[in-house]
């Protein structure tokens, strides 16, 4: 099976957002344009005259209200309204209980063969405890290739393909990149060769109470998010 990733944004990635479908503005169901004309008379950014000496016309006033045509202030959204959000035509945020169940499921995924390496390397059987410095190494290098190759590959880990969640580009919600999937998985699981047990707990603190996106330390550092994907 190929392993190639689709380039983020493409056709054929199933998971990145429309065309248009970028969110932001009080212009969204039209692709953030602004409807035609101004239907409250002329001025320079509906299409029409100025009124003399309005906002914006030669010797009037500037925009009262600061920032661009439609003073948001924010040039990703010329038009005024709400700030655009970067979630709008991706799925619901994943539930915090169904990404720490999905980790628990991936750290025994790994757990496993690391054990058995430690084991056979000569570790001790206390490992998991970080009282093995190989069977943490061990522990921490697998944890990272198998998160880095399935983020990558389809953005789900067996973990999250059975709780039905998928990692996503917080920018366009397309399959994490190489690079942010490698950063990802490093954030996760570098600290796991000494410390497993409290970093994993940190990160689940850190899901749970972050706002608005409920990005983990390691979803911060990869400009990511969790989504559903039901």
């Amino acid at each position: 099976m190929s392993t190639d990733q689709p380039a983020p944004g493409s056709p054929q990635d199933p998971f990145a957002k429309p065309p248009g479908d970028q969110g932001g503005g009080p212009y969204n169901g039209a692709q953030g344009t602004p409807p035609p004309g101004n239907p409250y008379g002329g001025d320079p950014y509906g299409g029409g005259p100025a009124a003399p000496g309005g906002p914006g016309a030669p010797g009037g006033p500037a925009n009262p209200y600061g920032g661009g045509p439609g003073g948001s202030g924010d040039p990703n959204n010329p038009y005024g309204g709400a700030p655009q959000d970067p979630l709008a035509g991706m799925p619901p945020l994943a539930d915090g209980g169904k990404r720490v169940l999905a980790r628990v499921i991936d750290v025994i995924i790994v757990l496993i063969p690391a054990g058995l390496l430690d084991w056979a390397a000569g570790g001790t059987d206390n490992f998991s405890s970080g009282k093995s410095a190989v069977g943490g190494a061990f522990f921490a290098v697998l944890g990272f290739l198998y998160e880095w190759f399935m983020t990558r590959s389809t953005g789900q880990t067996v973990g999250k393909k059975l709780m039905k969640l998928r990692v996503a580009m917080l920018e366009n919600g397309s399959v994490p990149t190489s690079a942010a999937a490698g950063l990802r998985a490093l954030v996760l699981w570098l600290p796991a060769f000494c410390c497993s047990c409290v970093w994993f707990v940190i990160l689940g603190i850190t899901v749970l109470f972050d706002k608005p996106y409920k990005q983990g330390l390691q979803d911060k550092a990869a400009k990511t998010v969790v989504v559903q994907t039901t």
